[in-house]
């Protein structure tokens, strides 16, 4: 069938053009998520300046490091809810509001505990970015170009990554005391012109059909679909997801209040279906094993793990994390182009087989630097080639896949409350390691932990074989009956079996 595909039982060609609307608001939420990428960024070159400025030792290190993430675990699950809400428009205002005061304390720093204290401000802002932008972006892209489009965001984390790395190069030219502070203050710019300039973005329609308000979920729908038949298509499919009659065509409904994201806590860990069951499973497994392979230990400690290898120039290092940073982005901007052509499910499996490979040689590697008494110049190229080639392949599978996936199989009933767990689960796991690195390799030395790690990366490519089913060209509306296809299935046969022997 060629470029064809099957959406709500009808033929959609799935290389229908890009809508540039679409396009254009998926870029402006991405600003948010840069922000994000930069804080994590931008503290692992920071924290060599932060312990000599306020010469704080290993254990406030790794709270610092660590405190991001549980505050995020916090404004994740607060996010949800308030974005049921007032809209995903304005939770995303408040999120940078939330950054731009975290940033501010941070710049300011003049003690550990103002500047722990700004670290766990702009830490709820990571929880809200998390939740917000991939909901939002699912919610206004077209089935055939979703995966591109919901992957975005995560670039804009790779990328601000990488701004934070050059920017811990650039500043560590300044003096201790102020450049540090620069590192971390100048998150607040991007973060103020972000909190004007959302609130000329249009509400997401399935929100505002959420609300009952039809009308304007229909006009918005015209604007960031790929054709009028395609809008209509995904308004009828909106409709029936919210409780109204797909015939209805008044603009202003009232609908249930289930409809609105009330009892979605109910709905969702009470008493889920199994189809629901199994989609909350799959969300909590796949944003466990997003963070317990290792990323953020490579990326927040990389200094320490080239340092480890053999570096110890303090600008040789910072510029050896610079590549981590330009790795991330490359990779995960090829990914976009793969996610609708490939699916999520072949490059999962691809990119994860890649990160055990390169975790095995960087914990070789390192124990073999560790056990030798004169620098062992092949070993530290070797670690250097196997942190860049285990951040290239989470960049093409779990790091854009994870947030893809979480934000397109969720029911629209609970997708906000349910991404929101899923953010949590990834935010908890991103602190444990961000918090237990240090303590980890030095209990186990450093090339073992990234065995420990390896073993891990084993266990997701079983969760990722037989836990997550294909979602590729799948409308948000037939992701739920896709985990529910087996109990359908078997309700068909028995149905035939019934027929065939009454």
């Amino acid at each position: 069938m060629g470029g064809e595909m099957m959406e709500g039982g009808q033929l959609v060609d799935d290389r229908a053009p890009l809508n540039k609307y679409a396009l254009g608001c998926t870029l402006v939420i991405s600003m948010i998520t840069i922000i994000f990428g930069y804080d994590t960024g931008v503290m692992s070159g920071a924290m060599i300046f932060i312990e000599d400025d306020l010469e704080i030792n290993d254990i406030q290190v790794s709270v610092l490091a660590g405190i991001l993430n549980l505050c995020a675990l916090v404004g994740s699950l607060i996010a949800g809810r308030v974005s049921d809400y007032i809209g995903r428009r304005y939770t995303i205002v408040l999120a940078s509001i939330i950054f731009l005061i975290g940033s501010v304390l941070m710049g300011y720093g003049p003690s550990y505990g103002v500047l722990l204290s700004g670290r766990c401000i702009a830490g709820i802002g990571v929880g809200f970015a998390l939740m917000i932008a991939p909901v939002y972006t699912a919610e206004i892209s077209p089935p055939s170009s979703r995966g591109f489009l919901t992957s975005l965001p995560d670039i804009a984390i790779s990328f601000g990554i990488l701004v934070g790395y050059v920017s811990n190069y650039l500043f560590s030219k300044l003096t201790l005391k102020l450049g540090w502070r620069m590192m971390l203050g100048v998150a607040a710019i991007p973060s103020l012109a972000l909190a004007f300039g959302i609130l000329y973005m249009p509400e997401s329609p399935r929100w505002l059909a959420m609300q009952g308000r039809l009308g304007e979920a229909k006009s918005m729908l015209l604007k960031i679909s790929s054709s009028k038949e395609d809008a209509e298509r995904r308004f009828r499919d909106i409709k029936l997801a919210v409780g109204v009659d797909e015939n209805c065509t008044d603009n202003v409904v009232q609908v249930s209040k289930s409809s609105k994201g009330h009892g979605a806590w109910k709905e969702l860990l009470l008493r889920p279906t199994p189809s629901v069951r199994k989609i909350l499973f799959v969300a909590i497994g796949l944003h466990f094993f997003d963070h317990a392979t290792g990323i953020e230990a490579v990326v927040l400690y990389s200094p320490r793990i080239f340092k480890a290898a053999g570096v110890v120039d303090k600008r040789k290092l910072l510029l050896a994390t610079v590549g981590v940073g330009v790795t991330k982005t490359l990779f995960i901007f090829i990914a976009t182009f793969l996610l609708d052509r490939v699916g999520r499910r072949v490059l999962l499996l691809i990119g994860t087989t890649g990160m055990v490979a390169a975790l095995t040689t960087l914990g070789f590697a390192l124990t073999m630097v560790e056990h030798s008494e004169e620098k062992l110049m092949w070993a530290l190229i070797l670690s250097i080639c196997a942190v860049y080639t285990f951040v290239a392949f989470f960049s093409m599978g779990m790091g854009p896949i994870a947030w893809v996936y979480l934000s397109e199989i969720f029911p629209l009933r609970v997708r906000a409350l349910g991404v929101g767990i899923g953010v949590a689960v990834n935010r908890v796991m991103n602190a444990t390691v961000s918090m237990s690195f240090i303590s980890i390799y030095k209990a186990i030395t450093i090339g073992g932990a990234f065995f420990m790690f390896a073993g891990l990366g084993l266990c997701s490519l079983a969760f990722i074989y037989f836990c997550m089913p294909e979602t590729k060209g799948k409308s948000l509306e037939e992701v739920e009956e896709l985990f529910g296809k087996k109990e359908r299935d078997l309700g068909i046969e028995t149905t035939r079996s019934n027929v065939q022997h009454p």
